[in-house]
Formats: structure tokens, C-alpha cells, sequence
């Protein structure tokens, strides 16, 4: 029985990923990428889900777009946090928490432009929704992928580091993704729509290989930052303990009320 073009691509995408996975706990990445490896596990369960009952359920398709988003939050707060290892320890412990707090800002001015025009009157608002969820996430990755790499020098990484690895995967995928969304607004027939779902498919498997790749290579050892960098770095931590004890103390210095 010959398969289909689609359940091909499904296939290729469910063994790749596996063989992720099993990199990552080979070369051991999962000690310091432990959510990224929990994101490859969700993702490998949730494309089986999706694949058989996704078709007919598109409220299932909709729960995992939220979890999925949840989950790359944390994957993006992971890297930042695994970036910063060389000044980790000169770090308040509220360092993470503004990390995420940074992440979200950006998704939310991210989340207004997100709406592809005339997607409003094409479909419901779960569908809407739904597309500009995914849209908002794939732009926040994209992002996160141009500034690691824009500031690798700064942040002495290179294309070995894990960190960039990850990021490069996530950000070229998004990449295209965003690009077949945008065509996709402008098919006028279904075949056209498909063609470009399995394109956007396939250019995931190409990400999965990267990471086989990737993550089949001994890791480079982590360098220091650059001066100028660690000291920016170590500046802003700096100001955000002052700010937050300052916030602390003026909380405890008001005077206690008159009970008379």
C-alpha cells in the first residue's frame, strides 16, 4: 500500500525528531537544556496526536497551540538563562524572572501586528486566533534567532554552541513558516494551500536535521564575554537589585498607623 505525500513528510518528521531526542540525552544536553528536551518529547507526542485525530478536531489542534507557545516561552527563558552561565553566579535570583518578564513584553507587542490581512473575515474566532497565536511565536523566535546571532561576538557563541544551535533551528523554521502563512492568505485553490503545508512540513524536517547534525558534534567550550559585554551585563543586574531593594525598603520604611 503506497503512502501518501503527507504521511511521508509525517513519518521523516516523527523519526528525525526521535533521533533528536536521542542526541540529546547521548551528548547529555538535557542537563542544561532540560526544557528543550521536554519541548522535543511534548512535540514528538503531540504531532502523533495531531495527526490522527488533529484532522477532525481542530479544538485539539487549538489546546496544543497554546501548550506549544507555552512551552517555546520557556525554552526561550531557558537559553537566555543558559547564555548568561559566565556571570550566573554575580546574578540576583530575580534575573530569570525578568528574563521572562522581557520575553513577554515582547510577545505582546509582537501580538497586535501578528493578524494577517483579511484572515479576519476568512475564517472563525478560534481560527483567528489560533493563526495569529502561532504567528506571534514564530516572529518572537525569528527575533530571538537574529539577536543571538546579530550579538554572537558580543556574547562570544559560535555556530557550536548549543544555545545558537537551537535558536538557528527554531529561527529559520519560523522563517518559512511565517512566508507560506502570508501565501497562504493569497491561494485561491485548495491544492495551492496544500502544496504550501507540506512545504512549511518538510522545511521542519530540514530543522530537525540541523539539530541531528548539530547536536552530533562535541559541543565548543563556553567562552567568557567580551569586556564590554560583562560589564553591561553586570550594570544592568546591578540596577535591577538597586531598583528592586529600593522598592523593598521604601515598602518597609512607611510608618507604621495610628491605632488611637
Amino acid at each position: 500500500m503506497s503512502l501518501s505525500v503527507d504521511t511521508l513528510i509525517w513519518l521523516a518528521a516523527t523519526l528525525t525528531e526521535v533521533a533528536v531526542i536521542g542526541l540529546l540525552f547521548y551528548r547529555r544536553i538535557w542537563r542544561t537544556l532540560p526544557v528543550f528536551c521536554g519541548y522535543c518529547i511534548w512535540d514528538v507526542v503531540g504531532n502523533v496526536i495531531g495527526h490522527f485525530y488533529g484532522l477532525k478536531y481542530f479544538q485539539i489542534y487549538f489546546a496544543q497551540a497554546i501548550l506549544d507557545s507555552a512551552f517555546l516561552f520557556c525554552v526561550l527563558v531557558e537559553l537566555v538563562w543558559s547564555l548568561l552561565r559566565p556571570i550566573r553566579a554575580s546574578l540576583p535570583r530575580s534575573a530569570m524572572v525578568l528574563v521572562g518578564i522581557l520575553i513577554l513584553v515582547a510577545g505582546a507587542a509582537i501580538w497586535p501586528f501578528a493578524a494577517l490581512p483579511g484572515l479576519a473575515h476568512a475564517t472563525s474566532k478560534m481560527g483567528l486566533l489560533f493563526t495569529q497565536l502561532e504567528q506571534t511565536t514564530s516572529i518572537l523566535r525569528i527575533l530571538f534567532f537574529l539577536l543571538l546571532a546579530g550579538g554572537s561576538q558580543l556574547l562570544s557563541i559560535s555556530w557550536r554552541d548549543r544555545e545558537l544551535q537551537v535558536a538557528t533551528g527554531f529561527g529559520l523554521y519560523s522563517i518559512v513558516s511565517l512566508t507560506v502563512a502570508v501565501l497562504q492568505t493569497h491561494q485561491t485553490t485548495a491544492s495551492q494551500y496544500v502544496h504550501l503545508f507540506q512545504f512549511e512540513t518538510a522545511s521542519y524536517v530540514c530543522c530537525l536535521a540541523y539539530w541531528v547534525f548539530s547536536f552530533a558534534q562535541k559541543e565548543a567550550e563556553r567562552k567568557e564575554f567580551t569586556p564590554q559585554m560583562r560589564s553591561f551585563l553586570l550594570a544592568a543586574a546591578g540596577a535591577t537589585r538597586s531598583m528592586r531593594v529600593g522598592l523593598s525598603e521604601s515598602r518597609g520604611d512607611k510608618p507604621p498607623k495610628d491605632k488611637h
